[in-house]
């Protein structure tokens, strides 16, 4: 049965407060997330997927002092992650196709867009201010849509539905579709 977020949280800080059986749980845990995570990317039977496993848990462990013990521990997990599959396309020169860039502008933030050298402060330049916050604060510094509303004084709908335009303009921009 694979482990909940709160049950990987606490095995997170318990590895950071010195408990190293904790730490050896939390790495073991993970090793069928980061396998479903990256199957679903690369495909079954993928030689890569154990290989991108391994990197990742090294890079987990190597960076677990940068965790901030207030922030959600599988996103911060699967940014790693992404990251690593960025640099194995890289080394590997594959070409991903952009179909779909919406969903997953959405689905997965915009790392992998910071990591094909896009400048997202002159992406987001092109949006209204509220809709350029709005994808600042939730898809970059990671914040939920109720903070965001808090921090803007603007309600959480409002926060959402300007999240939503602005991935599609700048989806449409992206592919294309419109000038």
């Amino acid at each position: 049965m694979a482990a909940t977020e709160s049950q990987l949280k606490a095995l997170m800080i318990g590895g950071l407060e010195g408990d190293a059986g904790a730490h050896a749980e939390l790495l073991a845990a993970l090793v069928p997330l980061l396998q479903a995570f990256f199957r679903r990317r690369l495909g079954d039977g993928h030689a890569e997927v154990e290989d991108l496993v391994q990197e990742t848990l090294i890079a987990v462990h190597n960076r677990r002092a940068s965790y901030d013990r207030d922030r959600v521990l599988s996103a911060w997990i699967f940014s790693i992650a992404r990251y690593k599959l960025v640099d194995y396309f890289r080394r590997m020169r594959r070409h991903v196709p952009l179909e779909g860039l919406e969903e997953i502008l959405v689905t997965e933030g915009f790392e992998a867009a910071a990591n094909a050298r896009m400048d997202v402060d002159q992406l987001l330049g092109g949006l209204s201010s509220k809709q350029s916050l709005a994808i600042r604060r939730t898809r970059i510094d990671g914040l939920s849509s109720a903070e965001a509303a808090s921090h803007g004084g603007i309600s959480e709908s409002d926060v959402k539905i300007s999240v939503h335009r602005g991935l599609k303009l700048l989806a449409a921009r992206l592919t294309g579709s419109a000038r």
